[in-house]
């Protein structure tokens, strides 16, 4: 087995963890919506129904996955064709992370619907990919999860809360709902964010092995392997 062969199957390897890890986490914000008796219709936020787990860290990489993991019994992958197809199949990789990473950006970004909506309804969800290109790096500042309470306020308690101290930290009362919401919310989708790059990451190298592989060659196999 040569360089590209070893990298490849390690890659399949890796980016199965990340799709389980990345479909889990999408689901979690789903399941306690659903274990609440809420059903579907108050959930923690909008995002969480773009499925960037599901779809862009998940479904997106399973063709790419399969590729690599095909690697380990050197099959598909011990010729030229096979190194070519997985570069290919890796563009999917690389579009399905970069879903993921913008859809958990615009959730850290704006928080869970508790903190931008009385109704916290589906009614205030706005599905459009123009949302993905309204990000604004200078409102990235995770005041909602950072404040002691991110519910819209007027007066001076609107200044109050605008500042953070170190109290904020040891405020969190799991038992209330709007904490509860703030750190699903927070956990999930830095978690998305986090998985989205290294997916990213694991396919943009793999489309550099890949094209390798198809140039450089790779092993033939040999009768007595099975």
């Amino acid at each position: 087995m040569t360089c590209c062969e070893g990298w490849t199957s390690c890659n399949g390897i890796s980016l199965l963890i990340l799709l389980l890890l990345g479909v889990i986490l999408n689901a979690i914000p789903l399941i306690v919506n659903l274990v609440e008796d809420q059903g579907f219709q108050n959930p923690i936020s909008c995002f969480e129904w773009w499925f960037p787990g599901i779809i862009g860290a998940g479904v997106m990489v399973i063709p790419a996955t399969t590729m690599s993991l095909a690697a380990r019994k050197r099959a598909c992958c011990n010729n030229k064709v096979g190194m070519f197809l997985s570069s290919l199949l890796n563009v999917l990789t690389v579009i399905g992370a970069v879903y993921c990473m913008l859809v958990s950006i615009q959730a850290l970004e704006e928080g869970p619907l508790i903190c931008n909506s009385q109704s916290n309804s589906t009614s205030s969800c706005e599905f459009s990919f123009k949302n993905l290109r309204d990000i604004h790096p200078e409102s990235f500042n995770l005041q909602w999860f950072l404040n002691e309470s991110c519910t819209k306020s007027t007066g001076s308690n609107n200044l109050t809360n605008n500042k953070v101290t170190a109290s904020d930290w040891r405020s969190l009362n799991f038992e209330s709902t709007e904490d509860k919401y703030k750190t699903i919310h927070f956990s999930v989708f830095l978690g998305l964010l986090l998985v989205g790059i290294l997916e990213l990451l694991f396919g943009l190298s793999q489309i550099v092995i890949g094209f390798l592989g198809c140039l450089c060659g790779v092993s033939k196999r040999r009768s007595r392997i099975v």
